[in-house]
């Protein structure tokens, strides 16, 4: 049986993952990558390198990010959260980088039981010379669906 995850449940599963799926529209064209977030307070915390995806957001800055748990055909959940996507800088992005870094080692050591001593264990942009934009999905809604028989 499929039912409807309450605000609360998909609350509840973005902040236990950090592994989505990041949609937008770019050109006319819908894209679908996998990206590392960090959810907390209503927005989900992100980075990238400059490239393809960032020159999309910022031409069109409504996206969806997905998480989904999927243990068989009959046992699964999924959330997606819209909202806009919104560009940090200088202090306020170093200290969200931060916030991200230590929000995504505390899942991964609840969810996976192993800690990570740096960032660059999750991401290859950090140890690049690339410098990271960070940015938020401010979400303006939240869905969710699961189904366990």
């Amino acid at each position: 049986m499929i039912k409807i995850l309450d605000k609360e449940a998909c609350q509840l599963m973005l902040s236990q993952n950090y592994i989505g799926h990041l949609a937008y529209v770019y050109q006319g064209h819908p894209f679908v990558v996998p990206i590392t977030y960090f959810y907390r307070d209503n927005r989900i915390i992100c980075y990238s390198g400059e490239g393809h995806k960032l020159n999309a957001l910022r031409q069109h800055n409504s996206v969806a990010l997905e998480v989904a748990e999927i243990n068989s055909i009959t046992n699964w959940k999924s959330v997606v959260a819209h909202g806009q996507f919104i560009e940090l800088e200088r202090s306020s992005a170093k200290a969200m980088l931060h916030e991200f870094s230590l929000g995504v080692k505390d899942v991964v050591l609840r969810k996976e039981l192993r800690d990570l001593d740096f960032i660059s264990e999750f991401s290859a942009k950090i140890d690049s010379e690339e410098t990271a934009v960070v940015f938020i999905i401010d979400i303006n809604e939240l869905t969710g669906k699961l189904r366990h028989d």
